[in-house]
C-alpha cells in the first residue's frame, strides 16, 4: 500500500533529521542490506544445531557413567531445537514474507482461481443444466 503525501512528507522530514543528528549511523542504516542479517541468523542456527547434536550425542554416549549427563543430552535437544526454529524464522525473513508486491502477488492465484469455475461449481453447472432438460 503506497503511502500518502503527507506520509511521505514526515518519513523524509525524519530521514533529514536522521542526517541531521548523526549522518554516520544514517549512511550505515542506508548501506546495510537486510538479507545480510537473515543469513547470518542462519548460519548462527546451523552451527547452533550442530552444537546441539554434539551436546545430545556427548550426553547419550556417557549416560551410563555419570546421571548428570542425561541432562546435557536434554540441554542439547533443546539447543537443536531453538536452532532451527531461529534459523526458519531467518530463511522466511531472507525469502522476503509476503509484504509489498509479492504480498499482491501471492494474493492473484487466489484470485485466479475464483475466477475460474471449481470443481463444485462445475457439478452445480451439470446438475442444474439436468435439471431444466438440456
Amino acid at each position: 500500500m503506497p503511502l500518502s503525501e503527507h506520509e511521505q512528507r514526515m518519513l523524509e522530514q525524519i530521514e533529514r533529521a536522521l542526517y541531521a543528528e548523526d549522518p554516520k549511523f544514517a549512511n550505515t542504516v542506508r548501506q546495510t542490506n537486510p538479507q545480510v542479517h537473515y543469513k547470518r541468523r542462519i548460519i548462527k542456527a546451523s552451527i547452533g544445531f550442530v552444537l546441539g547434536i554434539f551436546l545430545l550425542l556427548g550426553g547419550l554416549i556417557t549416560a551410563s557413567e555419570q546421571p548428570w549427563t542425561v541432562g546435557v543430552s536434554i540441554v542439547g535437544f533443546i539447543v537443536m531445537l531453538a536452532s532451527v526454529l531461529w534459523g526458519l524464522s531467518g530463511l522466511r525473513g531472507a525469502a522476503g514474507g509476503t509484504s509489498g508486491a509479492e504480498g499482491e502477488q501471492a494474493a492473484q492465484p487466489k484470485q485466479r482461481r475464483q475466477q475460474r469455475p471449481g470443481m463444485m461449481n462445475r457439478f452445480e453447472e451439470r446438475w442444474r443444466r439436468r435439471q431444466e432438460g438440456e
